[in-house]
Order: C-alpha cells, then sequence, then structure tokens
C-alpha cells in the first residue's frame, strides 16, 4: 500500500472520531442533532449519526419486498420448520456433551462434590444462526463457554475425544494453532464450528449474558477472540432499529455476495460477521425503510463510501471495566493504518473485522457495489426481477490468464486438515501477486473445485486466480518468483 493511503487512514481518524461519511451521507451526528427529520415519525437514533431518512415504506416498497422475499425462499434462502427442528436437536445434544464433559473435568480435578452440581456450562451460538438468517445446509457457529477450572487443554483433548466417539459426528478435525483455535465438524449431517472460552467464573449459569464486559477481567487473548463473536452478533441486535428489515436485507446481501464471488473472510473477502455490519449500518439511516428499498440503499450507501474511512455502529469508547486490550485506533496502531476497507466491530475490544482486504479484493467488491446499485435501481424502477441481482459471477470469462492453485493428498482426513491450511495461506499468494508492478489485479475465486477427471486424484482442490495485467502486450511476465515465495511458505506444491 502506498504511504497515501496510509496517511489518509489515520489522519480522517484522528480528525474526526464520530466518522464522517461519504459525500451521501452529510448530516449531523446524534450527539449534536437529536431533531427529526420531515418525512417520518421520531425514532431512536442508533449509530454514529442521523438517520438519513425516516420515511415510511410505500405500497410500491412492500410489493418489492414480498417479491424480494419469495425470490429468497425459491432460492433456498430460508431453512424448513423440519431443518430448523434438527438444527434445535443437534444444539441440545452437543450441550448435553458439553455438561457432562465439565462435570467429568471437574470431578478429576477434585473439585468438591457440593460445586460439581451447580458448575455448569453452555453451548452459546453466534454468527448466521444467532442472527435468525439460516439459510437451507448452513452450518452453525457455536462457543463452549467453561467455568475457570477448565482450560483450552481439556477442551482440545478430553472434548476431541468425546466428539470424535460419538455415532453422528464425522470429519472432525481440531485446529488449536489458529488465530481463533476451533473444532470443526459435522454433527448428524450439519456442519459445526466449536470455539471455547475460560471465563474466570466458579459456575456458569444458563442465564449467562456474554455481553457484560466484566467477564473479560483476567482472559487470555484467545479467549477474548473466541468470546467476540457471541458478544459482536448480540451487539449488532441491538442496533438495528428493526430486525426483521434487517434480516431480510441481509439474507439478500449475503446471496448477491455470494453469487458474485465476494464472501470469504479468509480469501481477503468479507466474512459474515462484516456483511451484517454493514447492513445494520445502513438500516441506522434509513430505520423504517423497507428491505427492498434498503437492498438498493446497501449498494447506494457503499458504492460511494469513502474507503478507508472506517465504518461503526455505535462510538468506539474506552473499556468501562478498567480492561485495557488492544482496539482498533489507527493514531496508535501504526499496523492500523494500513487496513483498507476498516469495518470495526462494536462490542469492546473493538476490532477490524475485514482486517484481510487487499488492494484487489477492495477494488472488485466496489465494482461489484456500483453493479449492484444499477441492477437494483432497474429493479426499483420495475425494469428488472430479484433474479437479476442474484446472477451468478462472470469469473471464468472474465479474465484472459488465470493462475490454477492444486492442493493434493492422500487421505480424506489429510486431503480436509490440508485444504483448510493452504486456503488459510491464498491471501498471501494474491499479495504477492498485487506487489508485481505488471499486474493491475489478483482476483481469486472463494470456490474451491474438485477434480475434474479421475487422473487428478481422488483428494484434490483446486482454486482459480483471474489476472488482469498492466501490459499484456509485447511484455514476457515471468511470476515464478511470486509463486515460489508462497509455495515455500509451508514447504507445499501448487
Amino acid at each position: 500500500m502506498d504511504s497515501h493511503i496510509m496517511t489518509t487512514a489515520a489522519s480522517r481518524y484522528c480528525v474526526n472520531r464520530q466518522t464522517r461519511l461519504s459525500e451521501s451521507e452529510k448530516h449531523t451526528s446524534c450527539q449534536q442533532n437529536s431533531s427529526v427529520l420531515s418525512d417520518g415519525p421520531a425514532a431512536k437514533c442508533l449509530g454514529v449519526t442521523s438517520p438519513i431518512s425516516l420515511a415510511q415504506p410505500t405500497q410500491s416498497d412492500l410489493k418489492l419486498t414480498k417479491l424480494l422475499e419469495e425470490t429468497l425462499r425459491a432460492m433456498d434462502m430460508f431453512e424448513s420448520d423440519e431443518e430448523r427442528h434438527k438444527r434445535m436437536e443437534v444444539l441440545s445434544k452437543v450441550n448435553n456433551l458439553v455438561k457432562i464433559w465439565i462435570r467429568d473435568v471437574s470431578v478429576k480435578k477434585n473439585i468438591p462434590e457440593s460445586l460439581i452440581e451447580k458448575v455448569g456450562g453452555k453451548v452459546y451460538t453466534f454468527g448466521s444462526y444467532r442472527l435468525g438468517i439460516n439459510a437451507k445446509g448452513a452450518d452453525i457457529d457455536t462457543l463452549c463457554v467453561a467455568p475457570r477450572h477448565v482450560d483450552r487443554l481439556d477442551f482440545f483433548s478430553t472434548f476431541y475425544d468425546i466428539l470424535r466417539n460419538e455415532a453422528d459426528v464425522k470429519d472432525i478435525r481440531a485446529i488449536e494453532d489458529a488465530f481463533v483455535p476451533v473444532i470443526k465438524m459435522t454433527f448428524d449431517g450439519i456442519e459445526m464450528d466449536i470455539l471455547f472460552a475460560r471465563l474466570a467464573l466458579q459456575e456458569i449459569p444458563d442465564e449467562l449474558d456474554l455481553r457484560e464486559e466484566s467477564l473479560l477481567k483476567n482472559l487470555d487473548l484467545k479467549c477474548i477472540r473466541s468470546l467476540n463473536g457471541c458478544r459482536v452478533t448480540d451487539e449488532i441486535l441491538h442496533l438495528v432499529p428493526n430486525r426483521d428489515s434487517f434480516r431480510m436485507t441481509l439474507r439478500a446481501v449475503k446471496l448477491w455476495a455470494k453469487k458474485k464471488g465476494i464472501y470469504s473472510n479468509a480469501l481477503g473477502f468479507l466474512g459474515g460477521v462484516s456483511w451484517a455490519m454493514l447492513v445494520a449500518r445502513v438500516c441506522q439511516l434509513y430505520p423504517n425503510t423497507a428491505p427492498a428499498t434498503l437492498v438498493h440503499k446497501f449498494f447506494f450507501v457503499f458504492s460511494k463510501w469513502d474507503w478507508p474511512q472506517p465504518v461503526l455502529l455505535k462510538q468506539t469508547q474506552e473499556s468501562t471495566k478498567g480492561l485495557n486490550f488492544p482496539v482498533w485506533d489507527p493514531r496508535v496502531n501504526i499496523s492500523d493504518r494500513f487496513h483498507l476497507m476498516p469495518i470495526i466491530t462494536p462490542a469492546y475490544p473493538q476490532q477490524n473485522s475485514a482486517y484481510n482486504v487487499t488492494m484487489s479484493t477492495r477494488t472488485i467488491m466496489v465494482e461489484e457495489f456500483v453493479k449492484g446499485l444499477e441492477v437494483t435501481s432497474r429493479i426499483l424502477e420495475l425494469k428488472e426481477t430479484w433474479t437479476t441481482l442474484f446472477k451468478p459471477s462472470d469469473f471464468f470469462q472474465k479474465y484472459k490468464h488465470y493462475i490454477v492453485l492444486v492442493a493434493k493428498a492422500l487421505s480424506p482426513d489429510h486431503h480436509v486438515e490440508w485444504v483448510g491450511l493452504v486456503e488459510s495461506k491464498i491471501r498471501i499468494l494474491v499479495g504477492n501477486l498485487e506487489r508485481n508492478h505488471l499486474i493491475k489485479l489478483a482476483h481469486i475465486n472463494p470456490d474451491a473445485f474438485p477434480p475434474l477427471t479421475e487422473s487428478e486424484g481422488e483428494f484434490v482442490s483446486k482454486w482459480f486466480i483471474g489476472l488482469m495485467f498492466t501490459k499484456s502486450e509485447g511484455v514476457n511476465i515471468n511470476l515464478t518468483y511470486d509463486i515460489q515465495n508462497f509455495t515455500d511458505i509451508d514447504g507445499a506444491g501448487s
């Protein structure tokens, strides 16, 4: 990144912590002006600025919203009652396993019998499931919360063994050295991620509210990160003016992002929580607007957003409990000044959920925002239907040159682990390619493709990177060095 971008990111944040919005959003902050606009009734101000509009939806808006919902249902963005019931059953089983496991650990660690029955333990959900926007076949993000005498080593040893021996559990793997350590598995056909956090409490009651900041006292960073998913999800739900409108809009934006190949935090695009926060910000700016119009406003706002200006759902603030964890602040943290697309989580300690974004991925996403604005404008004019918005990306027709990254393994277990490792490093390859002065854009397709023929092997995954060069004629471009740097990281071949 050039120094101009770095300086801009820092100076904008330092000059005004209330965060100036894009040119389309110049209006007074909530703290300075609590008056309402003339096109609607008074409403509670959520966010760092006053709403742009308090207008109520028209009959046309409501009709388009109904058509949007019908389109989303036809594209499996709503789960059936049967699937919802099955998810609840699976969560209940895992929760019971956690309670039994914590009880057994308590016995082994000589916890007094009078306390063993009260130590508790609980599985919390976060992400799409907690937000209430589960689609058919979606996974469940969960957090195992344990009392202070149960540690992460117990979680990745004895609890992992309990899960591995469950008949309903398949494809289980532990990723202990991840930024946020996790156990991944499929339980009775439902994919699950389970994080772990040990609280400095003697017991974990079922009604415990993880939004309480005092729970973070005396915790290590890995526990803080694990808790952050639940805390951020709950905070988002408390910061949107209308949860039903938020959910419908987010379903549409998530489907659009996946269809356009820009839904992946690991590969430098945006993950679920980032998309949720962008949608939540638009809901704050248009609190009474129907989902159909909110989808259009989403593209309107972020096609014009002045990145790297941060997106905030509420003012950043110091800990109210005297905690001193690192938070996103480019005035203090030099590394934060290099972030290209900061989207700041609303729960303490505030972090940039989009820190993986690169110059290429940001360029690609902004281009898609602009296209989305054009399409939704035509939809509101009744010149297009919602299915137009959700057309798949033309990735394989878009570029003249592609790099194919291949990950091979000898067994299914090794393949699952190897693919996870390679995928977590792909953005490093994209970064290497971006630094090549002859490459204008490196576009990674988030989908991993299986082998086309048996001769390629059984346990094979492939990723494609589209390349756009600054000059394509009369220039001999050698990418061996850029690719070799990547394959040397883990001794991996491509």
